[in-house]
């Protein structure tokens, strides 16, 4: 990928990051203590789970951790196709999908409560509908490869500001990337938290919003971006055969 087209995925990706905060907000504090988009969490969830710990659902960290690899391979399948000229194109169809489900968890999420959490399956719908995103974008996230920016996993972008610090003798590479990677998924679960109060299936339909308009701005400038190289192509002339 070249300096100017990873320049361009970069920020969508970071808002999107803001996104795996708002979902991970919902899934904790509103599904039953468990993570949809950030895995390590729900593996550790599940174990607490199995351990009887009080309050958590070996089903329900189930559900999540199962999802996501559905979701994954859907995002892999889509993305296996992928080559050097490619990659962002397919990336799009993937995030697209991505906002489908959180469409339809939007949808599934209107009238539901926290107090249904024990008698419903509303909760299992919507912890799979967020895992399945979730799954779909990390899979075009790690295809994409973009340094310090996976979207939803921290522990080694928080590593990397210290490892690489001054402090360590180190010179600070993509320390701004890295801030606002950690900043992103902060302020998006603060946000996350706070709109739950007034309406889960709002925080939902925010959060597919703002994945929709984050593809549509990856798209548009993969398209700018590709008319520059049309221009480079040779033309051919009339009356005459190509070489």
């Amino acid at each position: 990928m070249t300096p100017v087209a990873e320049k361009n995925v970069v920020y969508p990706l970071l808002v999107m990051t803001a996104i795996t905060g708002l979902i991970d907000a919902v899934s904790f504090l509103s599904l039953g203590r468990v993570f949809t988009a950030n895995m390590t969490g729900n593996v550790v969830m599940l174990a607490f789970a199995t351990a009887r710990v009080p309050g958590l659902s070996i089903v329900r960290s189930l559900t999540a951790l199962l999802s996501f690899l559905v979701g994954a391979i859907f995002g892999g399948r889509i993305m296996a196709r992928a080559d050097a000229g490619s990659t962002i194109r397919l990336a799009t169809q993937a995030f697209l999908l991505e906002g489908i489900f959180l469409f339809a968890a939007s949808l599934c999420a209107i009238g539901y409560r926290r107090e249904l959490l024990e008698h419903s399956f509303q909760p299992f719908a919507l912890i799979a509908l967020t895992a399945l995103a979730m799954g779909t974008r990390n899979a075009a996230v790690r295809k994409l490869a973009i340094p310090d920016l996976t979207t939803t996993v921290l522990t080694l972008t928080i590593t990397g500001i210290a490892a690489d610090s001054s402090l360590a003798k180190g010179n600070n590479p993509r320390l701004l990337r890295r801030i606002s990677s950690v900043l992103a998924i902060f302020f998006g679960a603060a946000f996350g938290a706070v709109i739950i109060h007034y309406s889960i299936s709002a925080a939902l339909a925010l959060a597919a919003a703002i994945s929709v308009v984050c593809n549509a701005v990856l798209f548009r400038s993969m398209r700018a971006s590709d008319q520059p190289n049309a221009r480079l192509l040779p033309r051919s002339v009339p009356g005459k055969l190509s070489e």
